[in-house]
């Protein structure tokens, strides 16, 4: 993933209304309706959301009738956690260092 889209999923994620929509989504399809309802929320107030997650690629969304679909598209996540993942690394080896320092002070 390139640094633009992962811009993109972080930015889209910084928002707790979005992340509360990725994790109902996680669960299982949803209608913009059923997105919005925890939050008391306009459809086009929730279609705000819903189109930042689709333009980070986090939310796939189809049209059936008047009814709008989303689905979540994992891999973007896949990608921000790898990107976290290698700063998990260096934050462990440091806190290692740290544990032997305070366990065997010099």
């Amino acid at each position: 993933m390139n640094e633009s889209a992962l811009d993109g999923v972080f930015h889209a994620l910084s928002d707790p209304t979005r992340r509360a929509m990725l994790a109902q989504l996680a669960a299982g399809e949803r209608n913009i309706g059923e997105l919005a309802a925890p939050f008391a929320m306009s459809f086009a107030a929730a279609s705000k959301h819903v189109k930042v997650l689709e333009g980070a690629g986090l939310v796939q969304r189809r049209v059936e009738g008047r009814s709008h679909i989303c689905r979540i598209e994992p891999a973007p996540l896949a990608a921000a956690d790898a990107w976290l993942r290698f700063y998990e690394r260096f934050w462990n080896s440091r806190l290692d260092v740290l544990e032997g320092l305070l366990r065997n002070p010099p």
